[in-house]
């Protein structure tokens, strides 16, 4: 090398380019120099500088200083770097601190396009190889001017180029889309038009399968959504879906590699999920949705040995059996092996080196999936017409779980076979993904009439069909099983409205099967199916999705309408996994427990189950225990830990936190064991710590393990208050507990807890409870139970501004103290809570100054509180602010209140009488008038409190207010926006409430009815929704209100008497013309809601009224009105049309 040589073109780059660079030389360059290194940025360590950074600097400043007309060895000078690029590894060397920037990588590949002509294939490959390595690798979305360039460039290339260059072309096309379909419009005609560029390589006929796969994964990457961006457009979406579809539906080319077409159908699966991740998907008329299911349903079972069926092209929604075709019959063996021996399998023997003992157990799971025997099927538990494999002598384990010999294929056929097996597993999984975009796009009625297609019915003794259940039990992958899980999961889930049809308690029926039964059959065969499944599974990955999936199943079942003893085999099955090694697991537990004490409660069997001395572990319950294990299990079960009990690792599950009772009687009366068990859950440490988990000695439970633990006692307070009483004070120590902890969710959980409690003391004391006073909690234990809690770490919750669910969820727990107790509490407690709740409607966080709204409604209900004129006052001024709020939220519960408020004001009207009203100030009556009239023109949430609390105030209200004129023009006001109400297009709700509020207001006799000007807007409002309101509940509630004042002068002169009068006669006459058939059930108590105001009205009349009333009364149009009469006057109607207004006085916070 010559003494002077000068520097490469990069170096040169980099000095001028930076030139503090320069500084830091200290040497002069020569041939005896180390090489040039560049610098790292500052802040980042020398050290960290990556080769591949350095490499891509260097290359991308020589490739960037290259121009078109440079001399001949450009060619070889872009091969030269084009393979120094490809040859990095981005992913692995890069250091995070050193950040190869996107629009460098951009600026790189547009300037290669610019160098590379097409006419050089060559070099389009080695640069369509290049934009897929570094846009892949670096995970480079590139900008719109960058895949203008290179799209455009891609595109002419495929009409230009040779076709052995296309599948590369095509790969680095689908790298550029990726995520940018609707970015691309320029070229989505030329792409997917008529005759476009991805239609013409994307059928399966195609010569080469690889050109084929790339441009179907072009399709996926183009529908691929991003949050955040618009999705493709329709018409091209529609497109891609229907070409990807066809590569599914079309059969396998002759003498196609297996493991290429694979390919193809997974790059076409792929696409499919793009295009349904999407949102709600709209299916073309004719067999598509059809068509889709049934290719789906074929590539569920890939690969799988046995399954010999005459796959439809379409599934049809009907409640008939599938069009599936008869199984093939199976070949028949020579010899019938004796038992316990599988057919046509050869002893397996071990090649090489013997294995360690246990070599199995250690395998990752990921490798079970390429290692395991073919694709899945058949039904252990259930079935098809089709059969799953050909015929076996009766064994413990499925014949497909007995992989073939290795002495029956070479070392290359056997890597090969296991590739396709993958392959096929991989292809299974995708199917399973795809028809899981199905459950999650499509509206669930639609899916319905597909059910039999995926979910197995009542087994009828012949061969069992192939639907998920037949995955679930038999595919030898995990991730298969799992991901069928998950699709069942999602189909199960929001089906309760299917599902409630279900009904078995009736004697069985010969002659036909109803539709209900039927429901009812599948129903338990899920839960056969879902039971044996929760037995076989080793995958603790799998095992969790099988739990969920049976929580999703109890969620949505109607117990109370099937034959008790579903639940009780799940419940003594899932309790040995409480003590599961993996976390996953236990929580998946606990949330099948939740489900199973929450729906439906309280139901009988899980009554019997809760009571049952350790939770009903000796009753006949199976447990995963080694003679019991299966298949799965025996392969996969490790090697009991040493110092593990026997017990621990029979049954495969982690002796976690001892539970409460085991081993020893409980009695009838004592704590359920559920009970029992997740208090030790939440507050006390694990006996056992496993390998691997962090913590000391006496660590808790992992946060997801009592967090689940806590919601669960949750709905055990909420559906069995009446077992769970008995550990009140120990339930109270457990949210304290909580409380105490760092951790907000723990905090969180624990307030939850404490107000179901208080909740469940509430319902039980109510004046309507059926619960004997006997069997109830005493109010002493009650008020021991708040003073402790109210003493104790709640207030810190209460004062925690960082975390406001937290505030908000302790004021839920204030407003859920029993009333009585209330009264009985110290006075600086109960001074504390109202202090509390005050300040916080003046916090800045919307949820807290609701729920501390709320809680003032419930309390100005209190009767040791009603009565305090300046509590009230307070209360209504706190209320009229949050009413002007801008959260919607909040000012839908402070309407609420002052719903509650304003029956306080009637109740105490009759109880007190005139001196509450006297101290009451006239100002602020003013006030909640005005702002109620406001509140009734808000939002429907708003207004159907607003109305309520309209029609109280009119009713409060006395002479000396309603005669100053302060007060006339609300008043006119208020009554106008009750009528504007009552006529609105508004929910029935709010119109029910409107109805209501008008009858409340007739009843205050000092209100001018009979010559007020909107008394005529009133009573002819009530008139028109008698005779012409859909809603029968409406119409009872305005025929109610007509029937209120008690004074013939208020109704006016002898029109307005007749009006009325005409109007519930009409309403009587038609009282069954609806074509709402939900509203048949309403005609009786309106039948009877309109004889009674009819005989009131009879009852007022004078002699001015008599020819009117005579006249509808006589011939054979009032005939009908008099035997409905006659038949009430007798006793003959059923009664009906009373009630408060919906939404009032409860505790339900509007």
């Amino acid at each position: 090398m010559a003494s002077n040589a000068t520097m490469p073109p990069v170096c040169g780059l980099m000095l001028s380019s930076n030139p503090g660079l320069t500084d830091c030389l200290a040497v002069t360059l020569s041939p005896d120099a180390a090489p040039f290194i560049p610098l790292p940025p500052e802040g980042v360590p020398f050290s960290s500088v990556s080769d591949a950074g350095v490499q891509f600097a260097r290359c991308s400043s020589k490739l960037r200083s290259l121009r078109v007309g440079d001399p001949a060895n450009l060619k070889t000078e872009l091969n030269l770097l084009f393979d120094q690029l490809i040859s990095e590894n981005y992913k692995n060397n890069f250091h995070s601190n050193i950040s190869i920037r996107p629009e460098d990588v951009c600026a790189l590949l547009v300037h290669a396009s610019r160098l590379v002509s097409l006419s050089q294939e060559h070099l389009v490959i080695k640069l369509c190889q290049l934009t897929h390595h570094l846009l892949n690798q670096l995970q480079v979305i590139v900008e719109e001017h960058t895949l203008d360039v290179l799209v455009n460039y891609t595109i002419r290339g495929l009409s230009t180029c040779s076709p052995w260059t296309h599948s590369e072309i095509l790969l680095a096309l689908s790298t550029l889309v990726y995520g940018n379909g609707p970015k691309c419009h320029k070229y989505l005609s030329e792409l997917l038009g008529d005759g476009g560029v991805l239609l013409r390589f994307s059928f399966p006929s195609h010569a080469d399968m690889e050109v084929c796969h790339a441009a179907l994964t072009c399709m996926a990457n183009l529908c691929l959504g991003v949050p955040g961006q618009q999705p493709l457009e329709e018409r091209y979406r529609n497109v891609c879906f229907k070409v990807l579809l066809e590569a599914l539906q079309a059969p396998k080319p002759p003498n196609t590699d297996d493991l290429l077409y694979s390919t193809v159908v997974l790059g076409a699966l792929k696409g499919l999920q793009c295009c349904l991740s999407g949102g709600k998907w709209r299916f073309g008329g004719g067999d598509e949705l059809g068509s889709l299911l049934a290719a789906l349903k074929r590539l569920m079972f890939q690969g799988a040995p046995g399954v010999c069926v005459e796959w439809p092209s379409v599934l049809y929604p009907v409640p008939l059996p599938q069009y599936e075709g008869l199984p093939k019959p199976p070949d028949t063996p020579k010899e019938s092996p004796g038992p316990g021996k599988a057919t046509g399998n050869k002893k397996r023997k071990s090649r090489g080196k013997g294995k360690k003992t246990g070599g199995t157990d250690e395998k990752p799971e990921d490798d079970r999936e390429e290692c395991e025997g073919g694709g899945g099927g058949g039904g252990g538990g259930g079935g098809g017409g089709e059969v799953w494999s050909k015929a076996a002598p009766p064994s413990p384990y499925p014949a497909w779980g007995m992989v073939s010999s290795d002495s029956e294929f070479s070392d290359a056929e056997g890597g090969a076979q296991n590739k396709l097996r993958l392959y096929h597993g991989r292809v299974r999984q995708a199917a399973l993904h795809c028809l899981l975009g199905v459950v999650k796009g499509v509206e669930k009625r639609a899916l319905y009439g597909y059910w039999s297609s995926f979910v197995p019915e009542a087994p009828t003794g012949g061969p069992p069909p192939l639907t998920l259940i037949t995955v679930i039990l038999k595919d030898p992958s995990p991730k298969v099983r799992a991901c069928a899980l998950q699709t069942l999961s999602a189909l199960l889930d929001g089906s309760r409205q299917f599902l409630g049809v279900a009904e078995d308690t009736a004697s069985p029926r010969t002659s036909f099967t109803p539709f209900s039964v039927a429901v009812a059959t599948a129903i338990r065969e899920l839960h056969r199916a879902l039971c044996l499944a929760l037995l076989a599974e080793a995958s603790a990955h799998t095992l969790t999705q099988v739990i969920k999936c049976l929580a999703h199943l109890v969620c949505n079942v109607p117990y109370h309408r099937l034959r008790p003893g579903l639940l009780g085999p799940l419940w003594r099955q899932i309790r040995p996994y409480v003590r599961h090694r993996d976390v996953n697991v236990r929580v998946s537990v606990l949330t099948l427990y939740g489900a199973l004490v929450s729906t439906q409660a309280p139901l009988p069997e899980v009554q019997l189950l809760l009571r049952q001395p350790g939770g009903g572990a000796g009753t006949g319950g199976h447990t995963p225990q080694e003679p019991a294990l299966s298949w799965r299990q025996r392969e996969a079960a490790p090697s009991p830990s040493p110092g593990r009990s026997a017990h621990t690792a029979q049954t495969h599950t982690p002796s976690g936190p001892r539970t409460p009772g085991e081993g020893e009687g409980a009695e009838q009366n004592a704590a359920p064991w559920l009970l029992q068990l997740c208090i030790a859950l939440v507050t006390q440490p694990r006996e056992d710590q496993l390998e691997g988990e962090g913590g000391g000695a006496n660590s808790l439970e992992p946060s997801p393990v009592r967090l689940e633990a806590l919601q669960v006692l949750a709905h055990l307070v909420r559906g069995y208050f009446s077992l769970a009483q008995v550990c009140l004070c120990e339930l109270g120590q457990v949210s304290a507990h909580c409380l105490g902890e760092v951790d907000p969710s723990i905090q969180l959980h624990g307030t939850k807890l404490l107000e179901e409690l208080g909740t469940g003391v509430i319902q039980q004391h109510r004046a309507e409870s059926s619960v004997p006073e006997s069997a109830r909690v005493p109010i002493g234990q009650v008020v021991q139970f708040w003073s402790e809690v109210l003493s104790g770490p709640l207030n810190g919750a209460l004062q925690s501004e960082q975390h406001p669910t937290l505030q908000t969820s302790a004021c839920d727990t204030l407003s859920s103290i029993l009333p009585l107790a209330f009264t009985k509490l110290p006075d600086k407690i109960q001074m504390m809570c109202i202090t509390v709740l005050l300040g916080l409607t003046y916090s800045d966080n919307s949820l807290v100054k609701a729920a501390a709204v709320r809680a003032l409604g419930v309390y100005i209900l209190f009767p040791c509180l009603r009565e305090d004129v300046m509590f009230v006052a307070d209360t209504a001024n706190t209320i009229l602010t949050a009413l002007d709020d801008r959260s919607p939220n909040v000012r839908a519960k402070a309407a609420w209140s002052l719903g509650n408020l304003t029956d306080t004001l009637i109740v105490n009207m009759e109880c007190v009488g005139v001196d509450f009203q006297e101290e009451l100030s006239d100002m602020l009556l003013l006030k909640m008038l005005q702002s109620a009239t406001k509140a009734s023109s808000d939002k429907d949430r708003v207004k159907s409190n607003a109305v309520r609390a309209l029609g109280n105030l009119l009713h409060f209200l006395r002479y000396g207010q309603l005669s100053r004129p302060l007060f006339q023009r609300p008043l006119e006001e208020a009554v106008h926006a009750l009528v504007q109400t009552v006529q609105s297009d508004a929910t029935m709700k709010v119109r029910w409430n409107a109805c209501y509020a008008l009858g409340n207001a007739f009843r205050n006799s000092a209100l001018p009815l009979d010559s007020a000007p909107w008394s005529d807007d009133a009573f002819s409002a009530l008139c028109g929704v008698v005779t012409s309101c859909k809603n029968f509940k409406v119409r009872i509630k305005a025929a109610a209100a007509l029937s209120v004042p008690a004074q013939r002068s208020a109704y006016g002169g002898a029109g307005r008497f007749g009006r009325v009068w005409g109007s519930l006669a009409t309403a009587l006459e038609h009282s069954e013309d609806t074509h709402d058939f939900l509203e048949y059930r309403y005609c009786a108590s309106l039948r009877h809601t309109l004889s009674h105001a009819l005989t009131h009205l009879l009852s007022l009349s004078q002699s001015q009224d008599v020819p009117g009333l005579g006249a509808s009364l006589a011939g054979e149009e009032g005939r009908g009105i008099r035997e409905h009469l006659v038949k009430y006057l007798s006793g003959g109607e059923v009664r009906g049309g009373g009630g408060a207004p919906e939404g009032g006085g409860g505790r339900g916070g509007g």
